[in-house]
């Protein structure tokens, strides 16, 4: 297999089972256990140091209308660099562009290119869910909705499954920045740093929207507790309101002696009984503010 530079030895499989890295691993004895990784997806992100490589898997975000993340793994030695990712992969074309532009002629700083261009992937992603939680909070509170809940629920699933790469992306970068190993040139020590600094930022904010969201979803329970106890209070009042015109039609309805049977303006009569009762009812309503 050549490698992609005439000048650098980085070797990329776009396809894990290829019969390739087999061929790279047996050409720079790469471990047994960390081939089978890349075969075997997703693993969580991780930086594991041998004797002469480094080992790390990153996790690269696809801009999808779902959150997903693919594993991108990487090894990296004194006189080799290997990526094996997913064949949907299009970040690579970037980072390829990079090294031709800034003629990069070391395997070490290719490694920070990658590293540095996933984890940039994750803030459009990040502005993205805050436009989502933006909306949701603007139309939560008037609009409750079962499609509102939904959405609640669906992107806090997301900022979860996030939230869980990110804190292992975090970990994977301070080891790099911890290396003992001497692959990475201490020039790079600030580069690794920002990355870091990076990272730490879209761990708080996905912590930031996770909280925004708990109080859209406190509101949206609010709202509808509140839509609720408004229907009830209207359902109680007109049924209050139509129980004295039950009572007094039941009354006149009974088959004996009443008062007014015998009366040519009865029937009026019993109408204003019925008028006064609804009118004395409102007026205790609305003396106790219940309306």
């Amino acid at each position: 297999m050549n490698p992609i530079f005439p000048h650098l030895a980085w070797y990329d499989i776009s396809d894990p089972a290829s019969p390739e890295l087999d061929e790279l691993a047996r050409r720079f004895h790469l471990h047994e256990l960390q081939i089978e990784d890349c075969r075997h997806r997703p693993q969580r992100p991780k930086a594991e140091e041998h004797d002469h490589y480094i080992f790390t898997v990153l996790k690269h975000i696809h801009p999808h209308d779902e959150l997903t993340f693919d594993d991108v793994d990487v090894f990296l030695g004194k006189d080799f660099l290997i990526t094996v990712r997913n064949e949907d992969a299009p970040f690579f074309e970037h980072v390829r562009a990079r090294a031709e532009q800034e003629k990069v002629d070391r395997l070490d700083r290719l490694f920070y290119f990658i590293v540095d261009r996933v984890v940039d992937g994750y803030q459009p992603e990040l502005d993205k869910l805050d436009d989502q939680i933006s909306e949701i909070e603007d139309v939560v509170l008037d609009h409750p909705s079962p499609e509102i809940l939904s959405n609640i629920f669906s992107l806090k699933r997301n900022l979860v499954e996030f939230r869980r790469v990110a804190s292992g992306m975090r970990e994977v970068v301070l080891a790099l920045t911890r290396r003992e190993k001497g692959l990475l040139g201490d020039d790079l020590d600030p580069y690794f740093r920002d990355i870091y600094d990076h990272i730490i930022r879209t761990v708080d904010m996905v912590e930031t929207y996770r909280d925004l969201l708990s109080g859209a979803l406190d509101i949206y329970l609010s709202a509808v507790a509140n839509r609720t106890n408004e229907v009830m209070k209207v359902l109680t009042i007109w049924g209050t309101i139509a129980l004295p015109l039950v009572i007094i039609t039941g009354f006149f309805g009974m088959n004996l002696k009443l008062p007014w049977q015998n009366d040519p303006h009865g029937t009026w009569y019993a109408v204003a009984l019925m008028a006064i009762s609804t009118v004395g009812i409102l007026i205790y309503f609305k003396m106790k503010k219940w309306f």
